[in-house]
């Protein structure tokens, strides 16, 4: 028998196997040209009319192997002819290799929990045996965990691709002078493994991810995106990638996937009681469930948290260790200042707003959380504030809901407006742009301020 058919027919007899097993094939191609495995002609045509003859009862086995064949030939490899240096297309191969297999996996959070299930519903999502090219947008509210679980599909299916890289901190990044030319060149670094890919501008670094990834099967996570410029200028278009690559996008902004043509779109939503209880705990108390004693207290903490996972981790880190009066002082402080932490994180979607859909936002956390929506768009659109595209804007960056037609937010978005508010002027009531405490209101009308 033909040696590279011998070969072929031993360790691909069920090449699609290699999908249901997350595996990679990287084929070798040793003294015979991809297009004659492809094409079977040569001697290739001779040993299967062989094959044909010895397993008349088995046509469906002959028919399995040629299958094979035309597949792996299609797979990005290696290619050797007999007038290459073997010695170096060894050392290629081992270099090539060792780099997939000494990826090291991200480290996902001390504490996963609530993460199996969205990562399934994810995978299935991206549908990785599939052969086209697939994207799949995670938005969801500030600390709500979506790095964490882009990361952890990241780390569940990086080794079913010929490359991978996770672009993290990308609103970040791109922010700072050149910021989109380092996250090119972060991106084809590390698709690539090679140091120092030096892209120049902006444009050539479009045409170099064109041109050096067109072929490739690829895994790219662009983390934290927040505008049209930094998708077109690294996942621009599906055809820039090779078959059955897949890309995904995480972003506190559902319109962003929709203006990207992304089809696919996941939102990560809040932990349950019993997960929020566990992950509280983990933090608190170094155990997944609270101490008798402590399981009042843990309620109100919950409540209060209402499933933000960065709310529980930053609470338990906080309170571990601290005694029942430290904890009741800490959530009597709660009630009037939020945690300063948790406020920074939540105030990064407030921030990215126009002025208009500010203050929409601060209205309704003030004055009109859970009121009917025709109501509050007639009072807002006589204030001249074009409430119907403020709506819009705020839905898709999950600031708001409307349930029943009813407005709501999250209790922390609504926390952090009001500190918002109170920042403005935190000694004078009279200086602030809106009251809603009745006692505040009282001062400023008592004292004509």
């Amino acid at each position: 028998m033909h040696l590279p058919l011998l070969a072929w027919m031993n360790s691909l007899r069920s090449l699609s196997a290699r999908t249901l097993k997350g595996q990679l094939v990287l084929p070798v191609f040793y003294g015979v040209n991809p297009s004659q495995v492809r094409e079977q002609k040569g001697s290739f045509a001779e040993d299967f009319a062989k094959h044909e003859d010895k397993f008349r009862d088995d046509v469906n086995k002959v028919k399995g192997w040629r299958a094979a064949l035309c597949e792996a030939s299609t797979l990005s490899g290696w290619h050797m002819g007999s007038d290459g240096q073997e010695s170096k297309f060894v050392q290629r191969i081992v270099e090539e290799i060792l780099s997939k297999l000494n990826r090291t996996p991200f480290n996902v959070a001390k504490h996963p929990v609530g993460l199996d299930s969205p990562i399934e519903d994810i995978k299935t999502l991206l549908d990785t045996g599939s052969d086209d090219v697939k994207a799949i947008g995670i938005y969801g509210i500030g600390g709500i965990g979506k790095t964490t679980l882009a990361k952890a599909v990241y780390n569940h299916i990086a080794n079913q691709f010929e490359g991978s890289a996770f672009i993290a901190n990308v609103r970040e990044i791109s922010s700072q002078r050149s910021g989109l030319v380092q996250l090119q060149e972060s991106l084809l670094s590390e698709i690539l493994n090679q140091r120092d890919c030096k892209v120049g501008n902006k444009d050539r670094g479009i045409n170099m991810i064109k041109n050096r990834l067109c072929s490739k099967k690829v895994l790219i996570v662009v983390d934290d995106a927040d505008s049209l410029e930094q998708l077109e200028s690294l996942v621009g278009e599906y055809s820039w990638f090779g078959s059955g690559s897949r890309i995904i996008i995480t972003t506190r902004d559902e319109h962003l996937l929709i203006a990207h043509n992304v089809e696919t779109i996941f939102k990560v939503k809040e932990l349950s009681q019993g997960n929020a209880l566990e992950l509280f705990s983990w933090y608190a108390f170094k155990n997944p469930c609270p101490p008798t004693n402590y399981d009042n207290l843990s309620s109100h903490i919950l409540n209060y948290a209402k499933g933000l996972p960065v709310a529980l981790t930053v609470l338990g880190s906080h309170l571990c260790g601290r005694g029942k009066a430290e904890w009741i002082s800490a959530l009597a402080k709660l009630k009037k200042v939020p945690n300063k932490q948790i406020f920074e994180i939540l105030k990064t979607s407030f921030d990215g707003l126009e002025e208009n859909e500010k203050a929409i936002f601060l209205d309704i956390a003030c004055f009109f959380k859970g009121e009917d929506r025709h109501y509050v768009k007639m009072i807002l659109d006589g204030c001249d504030l074009h409430s119907d595209n403020g709506f819009a804007v705020l839905m898709e960056k999950s600031l708001i809901v409307v349930e029943v037609n009813r407005i709501w937010m999250h209790d922390l978005l609504q926390e952090m407006a009001k500190e918002i508010v109170r920042r403005e002027s935190p000694n004078d009531p009279g200086k602030r742009s809106r009251l809603w405490f009745h006692e505040d209101a009282l001062h400023v009308l008592k004292h004509n301020k």
